[in-house]
């Protein structure tokens, strides 16, 4: 399948009657987008945000949201999101300085695929009503996916973009939307323990990982084993960063 099918420019051609003008504007002055869960965000982008990226796909955890205002109530719009690579380069984590460092230069990105929320088209009065969650949206590192996941390249970092795409009338605008606390390095496996610590402590799917964390604390304070669950991390970290990436599927 030729990758520009999942494009942008190729979506709105898509939806766009022949001929139909597309402009662009950077900086709206009506419409606002607001991210959701913006204090836990902030939370991992200071430790430096992984998500985990498979072959056949994988959810963003925490999942993206956003909280949309200043549409019109009655036009149609489509609403989108894609990954832009910022920096260009590829990184590894630095265990020595606990902080993710570049390396060089990156690899080749392919034209960055978007993915469309399952509403689309709708009316603003519809976007406007609640958040609009985009936890149906996967990432991938096979380059020759095609089930439509966004493909990135494992030790880059990207940043997601919303884009909300008015319709009707002779053009069609689109207005987009980054955060810079959604930041992430994509991976194959965790490297920061304190980011799997966090994905444990934060995600609702993740409860038995806890309960596993407090059935160690208290065999602890029974005297069972020679300390309690934090003592022991470092040693079972390889086993949690191997399974936590299931609850995410």
């Amino acid at each position: 399948m030729n990758h520009s099918s999942f494009s942008i420019d190729s979506i709105l051609a898509r939806k766009a009657p022949a001929k139909r003008k597309i402009s662009h504007e950077e900086s709206p002055k009506l419409i606002r987008v607001f991210l959701q869960s913006s204090s836990l965000w902030r939370r991992f982008h200071s430790l430096g945000t992984e998500m985990i990226v498979t072959k056949s796909g994988r959810r963003m955890f925490p999942t993206l949201s956003v909280i949309i205002s200043g549409l019109d109530p009655v036009k149609n719009y489509v609403v989108m999101v894609d990954l832009e690579c910022i920096e260009l380069k590829r990184f590894r984590y630095s265990f020595h300085q606990s902080k993710w460092i570049s390396t060089g230069p990156g690899e080749s990105e392919l034209p960055s695929r978007m993915f469309v929320h399952s509403d689309s088209p709708a009316r603003g009065a519809h976007w406007m009503r609640a958040p609009v969650s985009f936890d149906k949206m996967k990432l991938t590192n096979n380059q020759l996916d095609n089930n439509g996941h966004i493909i990135v390249n494992s030790m880059h970092k990207y940043r997601p973009r919303v884009h909300i795409i008015e319709q009707g009338g002779e053009a069609q605008t689109r207005h987009s939307f980054s955060f810079e606390e959604t930041e992430f390095i994509a991976v194959t496996a965790y490297q920061n323990h304190r980011i799997t610590s966090l994905k444990i402590e934060s995600n609702p799917f993740a409860k038995g990982f806890r309960e596993c964390e407090v059935q160690g604390m208290e065999m602890g304070n029974l005297g069972v084993g020679t300390g309690s669950f934090q003592s022991v991390f470092p040693l079972i970290f390889p086993y949690f960063a191997a399974n936590l990436a299931n609850v995410e599927k």
